[in-house]
């Protein structure tokens, strides 16, 4: 018997004002590691966390 796909995958969040803003408190893109439920959330997803290299909170959304 085959294994299945499990329901639950891992995806990754990236800031979204990070790559258009260049008045940045340093260099780089904020990315978090995350997993999300392919059932539940068929699209993608789009979290309010904390970009350390823009120091604030900003719309972090899921990349490939």
């Amino acid at each position: 018997m085959a294994k299945t796909k499990g329901i639950r995958i891992s995806i990754t969040l990236e800031c979204t004002s990070c790559k258009n803003n260049n008045n940045k408190r340093s260099t780089g893109i904020s990315r978090y590691m995350t997993q999300k439920n392919r059932r539940n959330t068929p699209n993608r997803l789009e979290l309010k966390k904390f970009c350390s290299h823009c120091n604030q909170s900003t719309i972090h959304k899921e990349i490939k």
